[in-house]
């Protein structure tokens, strides 16, 4: 089977277990009509499942690059939903396996069931609220905590020395995501893009629809649509574009989504605005990871702690002093975080480029440095133990989700990367007040999404290229 057969074939059977799980659960609730309980073993309700069988004559090739490879001998697993979405990163993933090893496939049902819940909002006819969720747990697979967690990504070894993953997540740690995903953003999963811009502010939502809008009416370029939260989508031809976009359902949601659609429907930008701390920005990167983005980037305001920096001046944050704790107990504080030298330099070039500076000028508005990133926001009532731990890692800022957005995308395998916007001094008594704020607002943050935008747009046609060899691991699963 070649790599497209395979994918062809996972999508045949994916698309019969949910037709078959999906008109149960219609005759369940139109006509009282309980399963047969042989689906518990009969596959009917099963994701499929892909093995690449490897058995070299020699020893395997050795392969520079971070993934599509295969270290040593074995059988290689993983159940798959969503094909259809998934189906470009498929291929490719295995289309790198075949050019380089000898391999044999097999494609078929697992013995693990899609959870009625996934396929419930696809159900015609389907009234959630007629029938209570014990009624339908009673009949039909439940998502099961047990069987969905980040053994793999967290490193934990494999018990089968023989059989191994294929991929980080399998079917029902995605699956879970996907539902996350929507729940939180107010978007389908069909909207987002490889390229992820995270900000903790609306007043970036709104540069950045305000650019989206402007950007789809150009006929020859890049985007031909935005879709925001709660089903709006606009493209060239709607009136009053960036109205609809802000008048949206985008409240209803704990962290709206917005994504501007590049030319093959993958390779634009989706802005998510995570709002306020480290446990959301944990949270949107758990569920983004299965989507396996090319990269996430955030743009935000910190705190200066350095006399010589002033309002307005960036700091690309290079390594990170971690005091949010949200990821200690998967990711130990004294693992380090590298920085990814291609996303610094894309960073760079792009506030170069955007703020028209020249390398000389641009040194005394950008600093490189550690961000401080705490739980605390009212860290700077803890004056004493603060300062002396800023002190020791010689921190240039303080916010709070740089260091979580860094982390969790080392430990999810996503290349990640920081720049942020002096907004206040705290150490130095120029403090957030409301009018210097509104005027700091108004001139910074167009400049400051602009810089985040190129550098993904740079990244996303191949200006810089993005390597991750040093986010994998020696035993890593073979797809990205």
């Amino acid at each position: 089977m070649t790599p497209v057969e395979v994918v062809d074939r996972v999508t045949q059977l994916y698309d019969a277990s949910v037709a078959s799980l999906q008109s149960a659960l219609n005759d369940f609730i139109t006509k009282g009509k309980k399963p047969d309980p042989a689906w518990r073993t009969d596959g009917r309700f099963s994701y499929p499942q892909v093995k690449v069988i490897y058995r070299p004559d020699g020893p395997p090739p050795v392969v520079s690059r971070a993934f599509g490879k295969l270290s040593e001998p074995g059988v290689y697993v993983t159940t798959i939903t969503q094909p259809h979405f998934f189906r470009a990163y498929l291929i490719s993933q295995l289309t790198m396996i075949t050019n380089d090893h000898k391999v044999e496939f097999e494609v078929g049902l697992s013995d693990s069931n899609i959870p009625y819940p996934y396929v419930l909002d696809g159900a015609e006819g389907v009234d959630a609220d007629v029938i209570s969720p014990a009624d339908f747990a009673s009949y039909f697979p439940t998502p099961k905590l047990s069987q969905i967690g980040d053994e793999v990504p967290d490193g934990t070894p494999w018990i089968d020395d023989y059989e191994k993953p294929l991929a980080l997540f399998d079917a029902a740690r995605v699956d879970f995501s996907l539902k996350r995903l929507a729940h939180y953003t107010g978007t389908p999963i069909e909207s987002f893009q490889r390229y992820i811009l995270f900000t903790n502010y609306h007043r970036y939502v709104d540069a950045f629809v305000d650019w989206a809008v402007e950007e789809i009416k150009n006929e020859n370029g890049l985007y031909k649509e935005l879709v925001a939260p709660g089903g709006i989508r606009v493209d060239a031809k709607t009136k009053n574009a960036a109205k609809k976009v802000s008048d949206g359902p985008w409240r209803r949601h704990q962290m709206p989504a917005y994504h501007i659609l590049g030319p093959d429907n993958a390779s634009g930008i989706t802005l998510v605005n995570i709002g306020v701390g480290p446990s959301n920005a944990k949270t949107i990167t758990d569920h983004l990871a299965v989507l396996r983005p090319e990269c996430w980037i955030m743009v935000g305001h910190c705190g200066g702690l350095r006399q010589s920096q002033r309002i307005g001046d960036y700091v690309l944050g290079h390594a990170y002093l971690r005091d949010d704790h949200v990821l200690d107990s998967v990711l130990p504080a004294d693992i380090p975080v590298p920085p990814i030298a291609e996303i610094q330099q894309a960073l760079s070039e792009s506030a170069e480029i955007v703020t028209g500076d020249t390398p000389e000028a641009l040194k005394k508005r950008l600093r490189t440095g550690t961000v401080f990133t705490t739980d605390d926001r009212n860290w700077e009532l803890r004056y004493t133990e603060s300062a002396k731990r800023i002190n020791q890692s010689r921190a240039i800022a303080v916010d709070m989700e740089s260091a979580t957005i860094a982390a969790n995308g080392y430990r999810m395998r996503v290349p990640y990367g920081t720049l942020l916007c002096v907004s206040d001094k705290p150490f130095h008594g120029e403090l957030k007040l409301p009018g210097a704020a509104n005027k700091f607002y108004e001139r910074a943050i167009g400049e400051h999404i602009r810089i985040g935008i190129d550098t993904l747009e740079r990244l996303a046609s191949g200006d810089a290229k993005l390597h991750s060899r040093k986010l994998r691991a020696f035993d890593e699963p073979p797809f990205r």
